[in-house]
């Protein structure tokens, strides 16, 4: 008698065009649990010559060429199901709250850009490959067999489109800021970003990402660079009491930054690290809405 296959959760994203990190099955661990992910190129180019072809004059009339798609499927290889009602009912209730939505979405966009931080890491790039679900042209929510999702393929899946929903906490302050404007503004010389801005961005980035020591090491600098570069951003009294809060807590930022530098940080520093990074972050944020 054959037993049944195990069926697997999986949370799918396509994006138009290649990534750094090559086609195949990739296993994280953590702790007890265990996930793959999937990466697999649809309609890929012919490899490249070695030697560079003959420049030829361009065709402004020409049409666009056609890009091949990169799929990323990060299969819940800890969870699986036993029987085909189970995973419909996994699926069904996934796709049914924003929250949860959003919860395994970041946990495949996570899990495809810590392997891009690796592979960049490993190249010695000093400029890695970073993903949104914003930028995939195409996600799912759904189930399969192993042998399916092993090869990026499903049972059953529902169409995610993160454009029509209101996007998370974080997504919705990023639209609140006018990016455009100030990227128009600072490209043509009307305004500069503060140091301090790209160093917090990395601090949350590694944060987010589980890189914990780095997060630490960039928060304090990152910290001391606000201080230096906006006192006196705004007239606004939250400001003033965020900025005295920074400046009284300063040498616990460096001392977590201490410690990061020999070993990993327990959960009470990693949530001293994420205090002081989201006051910092409210301070631009706060900067930026009130300049409109």
């Amino acid at each position: 008698m054959t037993e049944d296959p195990k069926l697997f959760g999986f949370a799918q994203l396509d994006f138009a065009g290649l990534l750094a990190v090559g086609d195949g099955r990739y296993v994280l661990r953590d702790g007890e649990r265990e996930r793959v992910l999937v990466l697999e190129t649809l309609g890929a180019p012919p490899p490249t010559r070695r030697r560079r072809r003959r420049a030829k004059e361009a065709d402004s009339e020409a049409e666009p060429p056609t890009l091949p798609l990169t799929r990323t499927t990060l299969v819940r290889a800890f969870e699986p199901f036993s029987t085909t009602e189970e995973a419909l009912r996994w699926v069904e209730s996934s796709v049914v709250e924003e929250e949860t939505v959003d919860r395994l979405l970041e946990e495949a966009i996570g899990a495809l850009n810590l392997a891009l931080h690796g592979h960049a890491v490993a190249s010695a790039n000093p400029l890695p490959q970073a993903m949104t679900p914003h930028l995939a042209v195409a996600i799912r929510i759904g189930y399969g067999s192993g042998p399916e999702v092993a090869d990026g393929e499903f049972s059953a899946a529902r169409e995610i489109d993160v454009r029509a929903g209101g996007g998370s906490r974080r997504q919705r302050h990023a639209e609140e800021m006018r990016p455009q404007e100030r990227l128009a503004a600072a490209l043509g010389g009307r305004e500069r970003f503060d140091a301090c801005e790209t160093l917090l961005l990395r601090a949350r980035a590694d944060l987010d990402a589980g890189r914990t020591r780095e997060a630490a090491l960039q928060l304090r600098v990152g910290l001391e660079a606000l201080l230096a570069e906006l006192p006196d951003a705004v007239a606004d009294p939250g400001h003033d009491e965020d900025m005295a809060t920074i400046e009284s807590r300063r040498q616990e930022a460096g001392d977590l930054a201490n410690a990061a530098l020999t070993g990993d940080l327990d959960p009470t520093q990693l949530q001293v690290v994420d205090e002081l990074l989201s006051t910092c972050e409210r301070v631009l944020r706060r900067r930026r809405v009130l300049r409109g």
